[in-house]
């Protein structure tokens, strides 16, 4: 019997064009958690071990980040991005296994050049 390999592709709204427009033309407004996890996100997707299961949820918390409109417009000052950091956190909550230590990395040297290092907090 011959197994079938699957052709993974992106939710629709989702592409990798988009995806880093979006994050070039709002990081700063977004903010370095929400551009942290959709970093999270971007680089698991890209992972061949990550289940096809977990990348449509990668790819579907993406497309909502990079949609134009969404629940509530990003530009609204203060909260135009909660509602995407609320979809990213909840993918990122599902897919966790998959997000890991490497892609963290990956991503947290990403965010680090363009948001600057985050200071360390002294321990009490």
């Amino acid at each position: 019997m011959t197994e079938l390999t699957p052709i993974v592709l992106p939710a629709e709204g989702y592409s990798e064009e988009g995806f880093w427009d979006k994050v070039a033309r709002f990081a700063k407004r977004a903010g370095r958690e929400v551009i942290e996890k959709a970093l999270w996100l971007h680089f698991a997707a890209q992972d061949e071990k990550t289940p096809l299961w977990a990348k449509t949820t990668m790819y579907g918390a993406l497309a909502y980040f990079i949609l134009p409109t969404d629940m509530i417009p990003d530009i609204i000052p203060g909260a135009g991005f909660t509602d995407d950091l609320g979809a990213l956190a909840a993918a990122v909550t599902t897919v966790a296994v998959y997000i890991t230590p490497a892609v963290k990395a990956r991503a947290s040297e990403q965010v680090d050049r363009w948001f600057g290092e985050e200071p360390e907090i002294a321990a009490s």
